[in-house]
């Protein structure tokens, strides 16, 4: 199965050749976007509208498709694709313009209360091409993660736009999360589900290791971390000053994640940050090279240094049950329990 690992690796053939031609425009500043005053969307209701948007992987399957949008008629809202939703180039779901103009469509049209993005590879290519000005007048739910890290971190960055980084709701406990924050408004608190059998004596699933001790506030942002360090220096990521940095991964031996941390305390995101949380690194290989270190022993090379509240194992990432946060609201972390606790409601 091709990984999102492989297409990037595919990818640096076509931008080398680009490099040896004409030299393109930029798309944007080297640097971080200052923070924009926050934009909250209007909370769902029951019969709400979604757009379902594919800015990255072509869906090959009709099953995926369909599970997508059970999912979101499972928790009460009507689901409509995007005029370019199945369309395909190659590996892509259709063209950059055609998957950009799906996510300015949706936010252009009255009747669209929020939107739900797929994963995959594709969605940092569509930035430049998202009018900006159109969705600052017109704030809406956009939910995605993975791959639509690059949208959701975007759409924060430029226009404020408080942004989910959250499932499909497709696991029950996942949907009443989403429930509870997107529409009844409520400030969460998220601590990892106690849910040892009559058997079980200690806690086995979704435990919390704590890097560093302590507790912290700041604004939420992050999302995966292959896609977060891709684009460092784009101009498309938010201020990272004070804020409460949250990270996930899947498919990567372990090299490659320190790889990815290296490159954010290289460009100075760790020295800026307030506090820090990893989810889970799902299926992360230690590979089978003599001396391999561990997820936990790279985590703790990077974060211990930074001396920020930190702590390893929150329900983020590519798991079943999933925790959905808002990028951009004032939460507090409890890095010695695991706890996620939102200041403020993340919908108005």
């Amino acid at each position: 199965m091709t990984t999102r690992r492989d297409l990037l690796v595919g990818l640096g053939g076509a931008v080398a050749a680009t490099a040896l031609g004409a030299r393109p425009a930029p798309a944007a500043p080297s640097e971080s976007v200052a923070p924009p005053e926050i934009l909250k969307p209007r909370r769902l209701r029951v019969g709400s509208a979604i757009g379902l948007v594919n800015p990255a992987r072509a869906l090959f399957e009709t099953e995926t498709a369909d599970l997508q949008a059970e999912a979101i008629e499972a928790i009460g809202l009507e689901p409509r694709r995007g005029a370019n939703y199945r369309a395909r180039r190659g590996y892509l779901a259709g063209t950059d313009q055609q998957r950009a103009d799906d996510i300015n469509a949706f936010f252009a049209d009255p009747e669209i209360d929020g939107l739900w993005a797929t994963g995959g590879w594709g969605s940092a290519r569509v930035l430049p091409l998202l009018d900006y000005d159109l969705i600052a007048r017109n704030p809406k739910v956009v939910v995605g993660f993975s791959d639509a890290t690059a949208l959701l971190l975007a759409l924060h960055a430029r226009t404020g736009l408080v942004t989910f980084h959250g499932p499909f709701p497709k696991h029950r406990t996942s949907a009443e999360w989403q429930q509870r924050l997107l529409f009844e408004g409520h400030a969460v608190d998220m601590m990892p589900p106690d849910d040892r059998s009559d058997h079980e004596m200690v806690q086995r699933r979704d435990r919390i290791l704590t890097i560093t001790p302590g507790s912290a506030r700041g604004r939420l942002v992050g999302g995966n971390l292959a896609v977060l360090s891709a684009i460092v220096g784009s101009g498309f990521l938010p201020d990272w000053r004070g804020a409460i940095l949250f990270l996930e991964e899947v498919r990567e031996e372990v090299y490659r994640v320190d790889r990815m941390l290296t490159q954010l305390r290289l460009a100075g995101v760790f020295d800026q940050i307030a506090g820090f949380v990893f989810g889970h690194c799902t299926r992360c290989d230690s590979g089978n090279g003599f001396g391999s270190l561990t997820v936990e022993e790279v985590l703790r090379d990077h974060l211990e240094p930074v001396g920020v509240p930190a702590f390893y194992g929150a329900m983020v990432g590519h798991i079943e049950r999933q925790f959905t946060l808002p990028i951009g609201i004032e939460a507090e972390i409890d890095a010695d329990t695991g706890r996620i606790r939102l200041l403020e409601p993340a919908v108005r």
